[in-house]
């Protein structure tokens, strides 16, 4: 079988595309390989398909779709919704992102949920990081993201210094548009992978606060590592955060357009149980990928 990845960027490191790349690595072999558009059997679009006659099978993999208030949602979604409409096979990262998407869209005849994975071979190949600086605290707590108002960077913080000892440090990877000033608190920039999952290897904690987050990469990656996860139950975090982790409720959301990039502050008094328990190993993920554009190109 030779599969078309569409709107992939094998050479990128960004959500998307670095899952593009534990993909490949997963499900190809002697009999499935990665090829061009005109050599498919089954092409496999990220979000929105470019391709204005679609004659081979499409399965379209979809996060989320656009409904800030700020945006032109209408005219961002449109292509999407084209893609959705003439996908054989969609696949959701998150049940958030099913009921989403069917919301808006309406429902499609064949989907399914398959959420992001992480490299376990790999990460057991990297070594937690070592530092000087860290060595000093009893607890690594730590967060990654492409920062943007939506994923609270300040509401981590404020999280940490509500929650940590003095024997507790933050690290913050990705550049951080504000930075809030404190002994405790080091920011590295922008992270290879490798150098992520070090850093969530040494992790006790690992916060991410964002509002409406559909299947983040960075806390699959970091919950492989052994970080224990503090998420809000709003989005699709939660469904891959693990039994453990920490879960601050918020205000349920009607799925109507709203004010993304001014979410509100969060009340840390109260916390619940996570009672969602995800297989987030690469391999099962890959088979279940594989499973779709299989039948998919059985069925045309």
């Amino acid at each position: 079988m030779n599969i078309y990845l569409e709107n992939v960027n094998l050479n990128s490191q960004t959500g998307p595309n670095s899952f593009g790349q534990k993909l490949v690595k997963y499900i190809c072999n002697e009999d499935i390989m990665i090829t061009g558009a005109e050599h498919s059997d089954v092409s496999l679009c990220f979000i929105e398909s470019r391709q204005s006659n679609i004659v081979k099978p499409l399965v379209q993999r979809l996060d989320g779709i656009y409904f800030d208030v700020k945006q032109d949602y209408v005219q961002k979604n449109s292509n999407i919704q084209r893609t959705y409409n003439l996908a054989n096979a969609v696949i959701f990262q998150s049940e958030f992102a099913k009921q989403l998407v069917t919301t808006w869209f309406g429902d499609h005849n064949n989907t399914v949920v398959i959420h992001n994975g992480a490299d376990f071979d790999k990460i057991e190949t990297i070594s937690p990081i070592k530092n000087k600086t860290l060595d000093k605290y009893e607890n690594v707590w730590s967060c990654a993201s492409h920062w943007r108002p939506h994923k609270r960077l300040a509401e981590n913080v404020r999280y940490f210094l509500e929650h940590s000892s003095e024997k507790d440090c933050l690290v913050v990877a990705g550049n951080a548009p504000e930075k809030v000033e404190h002994d405790r608190i080091f920011y590295t920039g922008n992270l290879p992978h490798n150098a992520l999952v070090s850093l969530y290897k040494r992790s006790r904690y690992f916060i991410h606060l964002a509002k409406l987050d559909n299947c983040p990469n960075v806390v699959v990656d970091a919950r492989a590592c052994g970080s224990q996860i503090i998420c809000t139950d709003s989005g699709g975090t939660r469904e891959i955060a693990g039994p453990d982790a920490i879960v601050i409720p918020e205000e349920e959301w009607d799925f109507k357009p709203l004010d993304l990039y001014n979410p509100p502050k969060l009340d840390f008094s109260v916390k619940k149980k996570n009672d969602i328990d995800t297989n987030i190993n690469m391999q099962y993920v890959a088979e279940q990928y594989l499973n779709v554009l299989t039948q998919s190109l059985e069925c045309r």
